[in-house]
């Protein structure tokens, strides 16, 4: 009789509710609301480059920081996120010392000043 094997752990929802509620703050700090079908469209691209990756790539997403910001950009980018509410945006992210908003949210911020 063989050993039942461990499941491999999918981090694919942990993923996406973290990049969900970055969302939320992003445009709750900026006072803004959030446009709803583009930020579902940003979830869903991200779930399907999430889902092209090997499974210890998922899992490393987890503690790799910088690498998960990455597709958190890349999916906003590719989304359309960052042409909607762009010169209001474009406007709050020169001013960037007035933002309330963590440094990690740059990654965001830097594709309405280009």
């Amino acid at each position: 009789m063989s050993e039942p094997t461990t499941p491999t752990t999918d981090h694919t929802l942990a993923l996406r509710e973290e990049f969900r509620h970055h969302l939320e703050t992003f445009y709750a700090q900026l006072k803004l609301a959030p446009p709803y079908e583009s930020v579902e469209k940003a979830i869903r691209s991200l779930t399907t480059s999430i889902h092209g990756l090997p499974p210890s790539e998922r899992a490393r997403l987890t503690t790799d920081v910088t690498a998960r910001w990455q597709y958190f950009r890349q999916a906003f980018e590719s989304s359309g996120l960052s042409k909607k509410h762009r010169g209001i945006i474009a406007g709050l992210a020169r001013n960037r010392s007035s933002l309330n908003l963590p440094a990690e949210y740059d990654v965001f911020l830097s594709l309405y000043l280009s």
